[in-house]
C-alpha cells in the first residue's frame, strides 16, 4: 500500500514538472457509507478436513451511524470512506486517487441455506440454519476493507458569483485494488475476530455530484456499483487454525463526503 501511496506521488510530480505552466493540486475526503449485497456461495475449508459451500448466503451491512451521536470522537467505528486524490490538470476536472471503504459484512443469522460437501467426514447436501451455537457465522466487520485506485473525471456545470466560482459539478470514477479484511468467524460456539490481511481485489464504478460550498470545500455525493472477490479470508477459531474462505459477490454503495481541495 505504501509503494502504491508513492508511486502516485511520483506521477504526479514527474506530471507537474512536465507542465511546469499549469497548476494542479490535491484534494481529501471523509464521509460514510451504506451498502446493498448480492447472494454469495461461501466455501468454506477447514484445517480438520471439513470442506464445504453455504449456496446464495444472504448479507447485510452495518453503517452504525448512532455511534456518531453517541460517541462523537469514535467517529472511524461505523462504515466510513477517504479520499486521497492528485488533480492531473489545471481546471481540476482530471485526478487519480486512493481511495478506501470501511464497509462491513455481515451474514444474516438464522437464515436458511443449502449446504454441500464435507462436514465431519460425511457427504453433505441439504439446508440448514445458519447458527452460531450449533453451526456457524462469519462477517467482515471490522471491515470487508476495499482499498483501490481510481481515475476520476468531473465536468463543470454550474458556477455561481461574479468570480465565476465553481458551484456543482458531476463526477464520475472507475478503479480497482485489493481487500484487507478483518473476518470475525464462529465455528459451534468457538469464535475468533481474525488478523486484517490481504484477501483478494475488487473493481467498481462510481458517479455523482460535488457541490462546492465554498472555493475549496465540497460535498460530495456518490453511488458506487461493484465487484468483490475473497480468495483466502481468514476463517480460524480460538481452537481451530488454518482455516479459510472464499466468496464474491456484487455490491452497490450509496457515499457522502465532505471534502478540501488543496492547490499547489
Amino acid at each position: 500500500m505504501a509503494l502504491v501511496f508513492f508511486w502516485l506521488i511520483s506521477i504526479q510530480f514527474s506530471y507537474s514538472q512536465q507542465q511546469k505552466n499549469r497548476s494542479s493540486g490535491l484534494y481529501f475526503q471523509w464521509g460514510y457509507n451504506v451498502e446493498w449485497y448480492t447472494r454469495s456461495n461461501i466455501h468454506f475449508k477447514m484445517a480438520n478436513g471439513d470442506d464445504f459451500t453455504l449456496h446464495k448466503a444472504r448479507a447485510h451491512n452495518n453503517p452504525g451511524f448512532q455511534t456518531i451521536i453517541d460517541k462523537p470522537l469514535k467517529f472511524s467505528l461505523p462504515q466510513y470512506n477517504y479520499r486521497l486524490g492528485f488533480y492531473l490538470n489545471k481546471k481540476h476536472t482530471r485526478a487519480i486517487e486512493a481511495n478506501f471503504d470501511h464497509a462491513k459484512y455481515i451474514l444474516n443469522r438464522g437464515q436458511m441455506v443449502h449446504v454441500t460437501g464435507k462436514i465431519d467426514g460425511k457427504t453433505a447436501d441439504g439446508d440448514s440454519i445458519l447458527n452460531a451455537a450449533s453451526f456457524l457465522h462469519f462477517e467482515h466487520t471490522d471491515g470487508a476493507n476495499f482499498l483501490h485506485f481510481n481515475y476520476v473525471q468531473q465536468q463543470d456545470l454550474f458556477y455561481t458569483g461574479k468570480k465565476h466560482r465553481k458551484l456543482l459539478s458531476s463526477v464520475w470514477k472507475i478503479g480497482a485494488g485489493i481487500n484487507i479484511p478483518r473476518s470475525d468467524f464462529t465455528w459451534r460456539g468457538d469464535r475468533l475476530n481474525n488478523q486484517f490481511h490481504i484477501a483478494g481485489y475488487n473493481i467498481s464504478a462510481e458517479a455523482g455530484f460535488r457541490l462546492y460550498v465554498l472555493p475549496r470545500i465540497f460535498f460530495e455525493l456518490t453511488g458506487k456499483a461493484g465487484f468483490v472477490k475473497y480468495v483466502n479470508a481468514l476463517a480460524n477459531t480460538n481452537e481451530s487454525k488454518g482455516n479459510s474462505v472464499t466468496h464474491n459477490f456484487g455490491f452497490l454503495e450509496s457515499i457522502a463526503t465532505l471534502g478540501y481541495d488543496l492547490k499547489f
